[in-house]
């Protein structure tokens, strides 16, 4: 990987995670998180496209993406791009806006994925430094947690969902065969599974999942089983019994796609869990 490093911290009770890297080389691909992930660059670029359109971080500038946002990223240029990433999950951040407002709220959305706001980018930068930092005290971590949330939702959020309105066929066609994904993880489904349990052609099932998820059925399979193994492997399985456990042919695959898309192999999550 070149020049390319990384570090991950990740908490042992609740959904928030760290990462601290430096890649020239390694290029992630299209891929989502379950959580909102919010980055600060530090130096260089970071080129990715998001929500149909092509962006770049430049240092100092800050990134927001809600959950389940695809996107993948690579260095603008040759030298590189180091950057601070810090996921929340939806409760967690969800819990943190109603103790600031003292009511329930839905959980913000992020129009821009790319923010300039030196100020955010200072917030962030201290909660993750924090985060990383193992002489940081629980109570430091939660008050600069709550200070970034309420800040990030304050400066960067640009509405709230309302409710969902009702399902088209596509969307229909789509939730089914996701379900299908989700309740067969391991199975080698084929094309034809998932238009029978969607009622649908195998070409419409597609083009339904792409608009509605923003990847293939394939690569969202991955994606889940990828999840699963990294759950695995937090809670102490074995990287090898982890991979034979999600579908992947063996612990070299597993490492391959864990890399793509994570950003680091499965090994060196399994020493920042610990």
């Amino acid at each position: 990987m070149g020049r390319d490093w990384a570090r991950y911290w990740r908490a042992p009770d609740r959904g928030l995670e760290a990462m601290y890297a430096h890649f020239e080389r390694h290029v992630y691909h299209r891929h989502s998180h379950e959580t909102y992930s919010f980055g600060v660059t530090e130096t260089g670029a970071q080129a990715f496209t998001c929500r149909g359109a092509a962006h770049t971080s430049a240092a100092g500038m800050v990134m927001a993406f809600n959950p389940e946002d695809p996107h993948d990223g690579h260095a603008a240029d040759a030298l590189g791009f180091t950057y601070r990433m810090v996921h929340i999950g939806p409760r967690l951040l969800s819990g943190a806006l109603a103790d600031a407002t003292g009511r329930r709220a839905g959980l913000p959305l992020f129009a821009s994925p790319v923010v300039d706001d030196p100020a955010l980018a200072g917030a962030l930068r201290a909660l993750h430094a924090a985060l990383l930092d193992d002489g940081a005290t629980a109570l430091r971590r939660d008050e600069l947690l709550q200070a970034t949330i309420a800040a990030i939702v304050r400066r960067a959020a640009t509405a709230t969902p309302h409710a969902p309105a009702r399902p088209t066929r596509s969307r229909r066609v789509a939730g089914q065969a996701r379900q299908v994904l989700h309740d067969r993880l391991t199975d080698d489904l084929t094309a034809d599974d998932l238009a029978h349990a969607a009622g649908a052609s195998r070409y419409a099932v597609y083009r339904a999942f792409r608009s509605e998820y923003g990847l293939s059925p394939s690569d969202y399979q991955r994606q889940l089983r990828l999840r699963t193994a990294r759950d695995l492997i937090a809670a102490g399985t074995p990287i090898s019994e982890a991979a034979a456990a999600t579908g992947f042919a063996d612990q070299a695959h597993l490492t391959r796609w864990f890399t793509r898309c994570f950003g680091l192999t499965p090994g060196a999550y399994r020493r920042a869990t610990r």
